[in-house]
């Protein structure tokens, strides 16, 4: 081989082998592809981090719980679709935007219900293999301490580890700015229970 059709060859290599990299990226982020091998798996934590709620555990359960067990609001359409309701449990995919609204993370994860103490979530397919989380729900005179912890892991070792924390920051954000959501609407609830004689 000539040193022209050699560095040709691998130019075309470098340029194919990004374009795959890139193809598996979009996969991966977007929850088309799974890599869920268990070879060298590393975990990390998931908070814990919380909000202390003027409403009541009940409130602040049905406000979480609302999308899923019942009607999804169409103001949620773009962030969730449930595909199986049960009484305690639901089958949902979530979709978050990440990189500036270029792309669209999407998880599959089952939702478990223990009113009003606790909602967990499982993952089923999403950019990692792993994710468990809890919202744990604490009345006390007539406000909420809602407490979220959670797991996350990725295989492969160390490139495992630093996609997880990749993951990590995302998942954490997006589950902040539910947490305030969650705090305005059940504050607005228990407000509005108050006013009425």
């Amino acid at each position: 081989m000539t040193r022209g059709a050699a560095a040709a060859f691998s130019a075309a290599f470098s340029v194919a082998a990004g374009g795959v990299a890139g193809l598996g990226y979009y996969l991966v982020i977007t929850g088309k592809l799974t890599l869920d091998t268990g070879w060298g798996r590393r975990t990390r934590p998931l908070g814990p981090f919380g909000a202390e709620i003027a409403a009541s555990a009940e409130t602040v359960f049905d406000v979480i719980a609302a999308p899923y067990l019942g009607r999804t609001p169409r103001a949620m359409a773009g962030k969730l679709r449930v595909l199986d309701r049960g009484t305690d449990v639901v089958l949902a995919e979530h979709y978050t935007p990440v990189y500036g609204g270029r792309l669209t993370a999407v998880t599959l994860e089952t939702v478990t219900f223990d009113r009003p103490h606790r909602i967990g979530f499982r993952l089923v397919r999403g950019p990692v293999p792993h994710v468990t989380e809890e919202f744990a729900l604490a009345g006390h005179a007539g406000s909420t301490t809602l407490t979220y912890t959670g797991q996350l892991g990725a295989d492969f070792g160390a490139v495992g580890a630093w996609w997880a924390n990749k993951v990590a920051a995302a998942w954490e954000a997006a589950v902040r700015a539910s947490l305030e959501s969650v705090r305005a609407e059940a504050e607005r609830r228990a407000q509005l229970s108050t006013r009425r004689p």
